[in-house]
């Protein structure tokens, strides 16, 4: 996946949700709809496959979804 512009995003407290950041981007509606997002849509963090909607994202974070490429704040 070809990648090239950099989104910031700003972590209110010492960390988000995966769940809570696809809700917050508009990715998706609510976070129920994470757990069936996740089953069908590539997410990388750092690199490495993420399917779980609760795993937590601090600061100098790096997410891929979307066609889109996050770096948290």
């Amino acid at each position: 996946m070809k990648v090239d512009i950099i989104k910031e995003f700003k972590v209110k407290g010492e960390y988000v949700t995966l769940s809570q950041f696809l809700k917050e981007e508009s990715i998706i509606s609510s976070g129920g709809q994470a757990k069936w997002y996740l089953q069908e849509n590539p997410v990388i963090l750092n690199g490495i496959k993420e399917n779980r909607r609760g795993k937590k994202i601090r600061p100098g974070d790096q997410i891929e979804v979307a066609q889109e490429r996050y770096e948290f704040r």
